[in-house]
């Protein structure tokens, strides 16, 4: 079946729109991310359903004022994290009086005053070790109206009188007054398992359609197919080393590239080490590489200095092998398992508090942050971008059979670099970051893994193939007139 099949050429734009929508914001309502989205997404919907479902195994569920993508997660993402009202990622505290609110406000009525939901919450989080809150510290009042915000934004509350802020800032004078909107509620709290049952965070993940009754050659072909999709989509890069035979395979068949172009409007370039969406206007991103700001700015200076260091045939760098997709994936998951409660425990938290959580995103943020079974859906997908001749990278092993090896540099080389980037260009970046040049280091790191420049491994990062793409990038501070 060809993807927007009943699409004509004319409207083929404005269905990929919608398409480029629903992908990037799992959860759409009459007010988010804005009032036009809602309805250009009910309009193709049923395209959309059958399209979805065929291509990536996704859900699409719609209600009178929502629509509902439940994804199908292949590993654990932790680059699509829930923002705090200051930008921030959610950290594990706030996840969990997320999670907490939204169990509360099931068994709310129409309306709900901000105390009494902040009293509500902290009951339950007393309840949980290690967590509690305590509405009389400004900072777990912080924490807990951040969480407050995001339902907010979403739909989920509507202020109907007072004031968020000048409660956190003054309980005993403040209050605020919200409706509750019980279809937004149920859309964002929507199990894709049932938590009693889940021995570890793994559970979580891949197709429970998979499972069906479907057996054969060609139902494995789909559903392989559909999985090699997802990863397409929602990796800023596929690398052919990362994955078995059978997913390779399918990265290379023409059949995936046309259906992902057809359905999104962006190209997929390939190239020896793998594939890419290309991300053109950042139409299907939160994260935009190059981007503005002085991580991102840094970030593509250092990928510059990099590229050139390993281009140049003066130096001689260590190759070490990266960790496969199947290696992180099992370290990640020992690591969260290693922190759930004892089952009784989940079972007897869940019961009393009548509500089962878990979303299409099987990560958080630190929780992802960064790890956490329960955590909301993300808003956006990570960037994609082009791959590279592979310059950068031409002594990473590519044949098949072969482990694949990649330049290895040290951090101390990394901050040596970017000290020198700091001193020539820091007329133009900001004072507060590059006064912390190892915190600078830090998020310009994770930015750079995150959209799949480098794999970090003890006392370094491993360069890998796309980071090439900005080998010839120049920066030039412009002068200010005075």
């Amino acid at each position: 079946m060809r993807v927007a099949e009943k699409v004509s050429a004319l409207d083929l734009d404005e269905y990929q729109q919608a398409a480029r929508q629903v992908l990037r914001h799992p959860l759409i309502t009459a007010s988010y991310p804005d009032r036009a989205t809602l309805p250009l997404v009910r309009k193709w919907a049923s395209q959309l359903r059958v399209d979805l479902a065929e291509t990536l195994g996704y859900t699409l569920v719609t209600g009178g004022d929502t629509v509902r993508l439940r994804r199908v997660q292949d590993t654990l993402d932790a680059t699509r994290p829930a923002y705090t009202r200051a930008r921030k990622p959610f950290d594990r505290r706030r996840y969990a009086y997320l999670v907490l609110a939204l169990s509360v406000l099931g068994r709310a009525g129409t309306q709900i005053a901000l105390s009494e939901l902040a009293d509500a919450v902290a009951a339950e989080a007393g309840r949980v070790d290690g967590l509690g809150m305590d509405t009389e510290r400004k900072a777990d009042r912080d924490a807990f109206v951040d969480a407050v915000a995001w339902l907010e934004t979403r739909g989920a509350l509507r202020m109907a009188d007072g004031s968020a802020v000048d409660w956190v800032n003054d309980p005993e004078h403040a209050e605020a007054l919200y409706d509750i909107d019980r279809e937004i509620t149920g859309a964002v709290y929507a199990p894709s398992r049932v938590l009693q049952h889940l021995n570890s965070v793994t559970d979580l993940l891949g197709d429970a359609a998979s499972a069906g009754p479907e057996q054969g050659i060609n139902a494995e072909r789909r559903r392989t197919g559909r999985r090699a999709r997802r990863l397409a989509l929602e990796q800023p890069v596929v690398y052919y080393a990362d994955v078995d035979e059978g997913l390779r395979g399918q990265l290379r068949a023409p059949a995936l590239a046309e259906d992902l172009e057809r359905l999104t409007g962006l190209p997929l370039e390939r190239r020896a080490e793998g594939v890419a969406l290309i991300n053109t206007g950042g139409r299907l991103t939160d994260v935009t590489f190059p981007g503005t700001g002085t991580v991102a700015q840094a970030a593509l200076l250092l990928c510059a200095r990099i590229a050139g260091y390993l281009a140049s045939s003066r130096h001689r760098v260590e190759l070490l092998p990266a960790a496969t997709a199947a290696e992180r994936l099992a370290d990640a998951s020992a690591r969260i398992d290693a922190a759930l409660p004892a089952r009784s425990g989940v079972t007897a938290l869940l019961a009393d508090a009548g509500h089962a959580a878990a979303t299409d995103s099987a990560t958080a943020t630190d929780s992802a942050g960064r790890p956490s079974a329960a955590a909301p859906p993300g808003d956006a997908l990570p960037s994609g971008d082009a791959m590279p001749s592979g310059d950068v990278a031409a002594e990473a092993t590519k044949a098949a059979g072969r482990e694949a090896t990649y330049p290895f540099l040290s951090d101390s080389w990394l901050r040596a670099e970017l000290t020198k980037l700091v001193k020539e260009f820091g007329r133009g970046m900001s004072e507060r970051q590059i006064a912390d040049p190892a915190s600078l280091l830090d998020d310009v790191l994770h930015l750079l893994a995150s959209v799949g420049f480098v794999a970090r491994t003890d006392g370094g990062v491993l360069i890998l193939p796309l980071l090439a793409r900005y080998r010839g990038v120049t920066a030039q501070l412009k002068e200010t007139i005075k």
